[in-house]
């Protein structure tokens, strides 16, 4: 004999006139459902997923618009014309005190002109330095490590090891554009001449119009300010006070705003002390025009990004893979008055 006649009934039957455990007898889950829930639903669906996110990243501004001289076998010669300091007296009589120099204290280059009839002309040559300036490339370099298994078994629909150099190189750029500013050797903010060194009209007190104008009479083809975004701001309400509204111009894919039409370029690299006082730099661009220049070494071996490379270092016994992460670049004035700098600005 069988026990019950439930035994009748295939399993995921019920008897008729009997419901199933946890539904009622109109079709309802005791929780009052009567479809699929989402969280069961969610199980068979597939995530939409976003790559790894940084607050670290700026637009980085220097590094779009210097322009990136190679320094092959990584040094930069910077070869000048000799100067002798401040401007010595000329010829006087038959002897004479020193070279004849411009007002830049460079060595004279002779010449006559305004002259009728056959007269001498002098001759000349102009010399250079002797010992000029060379610029080695600095580095900044990491060792990115990857678990092999994490990078075997996790690669879809991302691929591990890429998102993990993209996020460390911009790390790296970031770093690069610190340097460049704030570099004991090379770094913009301490290779002003101090002859292009000043201050604000008050010592110590907001940017003005005038302060930036004095900047630019300094130099020629101005191509832009570099500030803090903070000086920036502090800048803008200053011409608000004065009923001058300054232009607008494109940055790359930016707007930023613009003083005689220079484009003011925000750099969060340059300090801001704890009195709240910061610097705003002015450039000339390019070697044509004898301004700034950034260089850099492409062509490198394993390389990844034009002067960045990735360089596979290895897997060790506990199957982890090292990726050497490479960059150098270095950065130079080729005359003093191509880089001006106002301090003492006060952003507070």
């Amino acid at each position: 004999m069988r026990s019950s006649e439930a035994d009748d009934f295939p399993p995921g039957r019920t008897e008729p006139g009997r419901t199933e455990p946890g539904r009622t007898e109109a079709g309802f889950m005791e929780d009052g459902r009567t479809s699929l829930d989402t969280a069961a639903a969610r199980k068979l669906a597939t995530t939409a997923k976003s790559p790894p996110r940084t607050q670290e990243i700026t637009a980085r501004h220097l590094i779009r618009v210097l322009p990136w001289v190679e320094a092959t076998g990584g040094v930069y010669r910077l070869n000048r014309r000799r100067t002798y300091g401040r401007p010595l007296p000329s010829r006087l009589g038959h002897g004479r005190s020193g070279p004849r120099v411009n007002r830049y204290g460079e060595a004279a280059i002779e010449l006559a002109a305004g002259h009728a009839g056959e007269v001498a002309l002098p001759g000349t040559f102009v010399d250079y330095e002797l010992e000029p300036r060379e610029y080695e490339l600095s580095v900044a370099q990491t060792v990115l490590r990857v678990h092999t298994r994490v990078a075997d078994l996790y690669n879809e629909p991302m691929n591990q090891t890429e998102q993990q150099l993209r996020l460390t190189i911009e790390a790296l750029r970031e770093r690069q554009e610190h340097e460049l500013v704030n570099n004991r050797e090379f770094g913009l903010l301490h290779n002003a001449d101090p002859r292009q060194r000043i201050r604000t009209r008050t010592g110590t007190g907001p940017p003005t119009p005038d302060d930036l104008d004095e900047l630019l009479c300094r130099r020629r083809k101005s191509r832009c300010f570099l500030a803090h975004p903070r000086a920036i701001a502090a800048f803008a309400r200053e011409c608000n006070s004065r009923g001058v509204y300054p232009d607008s111009v494109r940055a790359g894919t930016a707007t930023v705003i613009a003083w005689r039409g220079v484009p003011i370029l925000p750099c969060d690299k340059i300090p801001v002390s704890d009195r709240g006082l910061s610097s705003i730099l002015v450039m000339r661009l390019g070697e044509d025009d004898q301004g700034v220049i950034g260089l850099h070494r492409t062509g490198l071996p394993d390389e990844y990004q034009p002067g960045v490379s990735v360089r596979l270092a290895g897997v060790d016994d506990r199957a982890i893979a090292s990726y050497l992460v490479t960059a150098y670049y270095s950065a130079a004035v080729l005359v003093p008055d191509a880089l001006g700098v106002l301090d003492g600005v006060d952003v507070i």
